[in-house]
């Protein structure tokens, strides 16, 4: 049985929806020990006032940045449970990430670019095409310890452009050596490469093949290339994130799906009856779940951290 509370916003401060779901830790198929959702937690509704949300990355304080496409804008959402836009008119912004410098790297798709955006909203362009065409559509994004960058490039057809097909015929994994202006393509054999994040410690690249409905990792080698392909999981994603226990979280439809390292799957936390975007550790300790429904975010507890 579930409890389901109404909300309402009154800006900036957020009401919160809650769901509470019966079962052992309140969630279905939860861990007998070890639980990754902490004790009581219940997923919460912080709002639903946009058209389709993605591409949440976190700060070094713990304040989180997302993008609502449709309306291209990106917002904040502060460690206070602040919520306030932070750039209006940012290129039809998609996924994002944050580099050492605390520039927020974005992908957008009003001209297919990758850009580079100052604490204060400057922008930078560090790419505009791969060999003189115009890209798929840059999807989502990471960053390695050295200040390389890696893109999904998947094609999906949007109402804004000027262009009924791609200009490239793969959907491609690309590298971006720190420093340069000119794409490498890492991974080539996917059908549509969408989900992406890097472990920690340099070691490892997760990657989802969502129309493939697989995930998989490689080993970054020391030139960004990629090597070892490994399938992990038998199903694909929107966006991920990692814990600290090296634990994947996934997304798709109607929530998150937690695997282990070795592929065994964990938890799904219920989030929403609509397409669940993407997801990533935020709050001043990582320990906060912060997710992105089309229309809505929503947050929960958790008893382990992110490493983004």
């Amino acid at each position: 049985m579930r409890k389901i509370f109404s909300a309402f916003v009154v800006a900036p401060f957020i009401f919160l929806f809650t769901w509470n779901v019966t079962g052992k830790n309140n969630f279905p198929g939860t861990p007998q020990e070890d639980s990754l959702i902490a004790p009581g937690a219940t997923v919460q509704l912080i709002s639903k006032q946009f058209s389709f949300t993605e591409g949440p990355s976190v700060d070094k304080n713990g304040n989180i940045f997302f993008t609502d496409q449709p309306n291209d804008k990106i917002w904040k959402y502060d460690t206070d449970g602040k919520l306030t836009v932070f750039m209006d008119k940012a290129g039809r912004p998609n996924g994002t990430w944050f580099d050492k410098k605390g520039n927020l790297l974005t992908c957008t798709e009003e001209k297919d670019e990758i850009w580079s955006i100052s604490k204060k909203g400057k922008v930078k362009i560090l790419v505009k095409d791969y060999q003189g065409h115009r890209l798929n559509g840059p999807n989502d994004i990471w960053a390695d310890k050295n200040g390389g960058i890696y893109i999904t490039d998947p094609y999906y057809q949007r109402t804004f452009w000027d262009r009924k097909s791609p200009d490239l015929k793969g959907q491609n994994v690309y590298y971006l050596p720190k420093g340069k202006d000119q794409l490498i393509p890492v991974i080539e054999d996917m059908l549509q490469p969408n989900g992406i994040v890097g472990a920690p410690d340099g070691k490892y690249l997760y990657v989802a093949d969502i129309r493939g409905r697989k995930t998989f990792r490689y080993t970054i080698n020391k030139d960004g290339t990629l090597s070892d392909k490994q399938l992990v999981i038998e199903q694909g994603s929107d966006g991920m994130t990692l814990d600290e226990k090296g634990n994947i979280y996934i997304t798709g439809n109607g929530g998150v799906t937690a695997y282990s390292k070795e592929g065994k799957k964990l938890i799904f936390i219920p989030v929403s009856k609509s397409w669940v975007s993407n997801v990533c550790f935020c709050g001043k300790e990582r320990k906060t779940l912060f997710i992105t429904a089309t229309e809505s975010v929503f947050k929960i507890e958790m008893n382990v951290r992110g490493v983004e």
